[in-house]
């Protein structure tokens, strides 16, 4: 850490990648490593919402004709996985991230790219590949905020949390990777992005810090 990536917890914004039900039922592949961070991403979204600090949700949805799926998840969606399907219950985010037991994703207007506002400074993105900047108004959002810090959790690592941390540190974003808050981080990736100025907190000492 150095002057220039040591965070700004004046100017933080959290962000929670891909925390939603279909990853944690019970069919789930590798659901426990995935319901184990849970809590320490609902600590960090409390802690956030009671400072009035922004946090934004990003989610995937597949349109049951796999469209809008990754190549690597197309066939499976086409042949009717129903994964994250609009208008399913597993498409939601876990419910002890919301703000109320009511919201909902307003699937229209993630679907074409909108931003779903869901408390004061709480919003719902959807992205349509792994990396939570590539065609998404993320950007655009961060900078009407005047964030230039992030901090990171969510599922699984070696795919949507570790796309978007090296999309936010191309865009010269300080951040925070909340290790007890992402689910199948490894030594080796660990190692990887404080190799590139990405600070590790737990999430508790990220909520005293605030």
């Amino acid at each position: 850490m150095n002057g220039y990536t040591e965070p700004d917890f004046m100017s933080l914004s959290l962000i929670t990648i891909d925390v939603q039900r279909d990853f944690i039922s019970e069919n789930s592949q590798d659901r426990d490593e995935k319901a184990h961070v849970l809590p320490s991403i609902s600590k960090a979204v409390r802690a956030f919402r009671i400072l009035n600090k922004p946090v934004i949700h990003i989610v995937r949805i597949y349109k049951e004709d796999g469209s809008n799926a990754d190549l690597c998840r197309r066939a499976a969606i086409e042949g009717g996985s129903g994964l994250l399907r609009p208008g399913s219950e597993g498409v939601q985010i876990a419910e002890e991230l919301l703000p109320s037991s009511q919201t909902m994703l307003d699937e229209k207007v993630l679907l074409r790219g909108g931003i779903q506002k869901i408390s004061p400074y709480e919003f719902i993105i959807y992205k349509p590949r792994f990396g939570a900047f590539y065609q998404t108004p993320l950007s655009s959002l961060l900078r009407e905020m005047n964030i230039n810090t992030l901090a990171f959790s969510g599922f699984n690592f070696p795919n949507c949390p570790r796309a978007s941390i090296y999309e936010a540190s191309e865009r010269d974003y300080r951040i925070v990777a909340i290790e007890d808050a992402i689910s199948h981080i490894y030594p080796r990736g660990h190692k990887e992005l404080e190799n590139i100025g990405v600070v590790f907190m737990k999430a508790e000492k990220l909520v005293q810090a605030l």
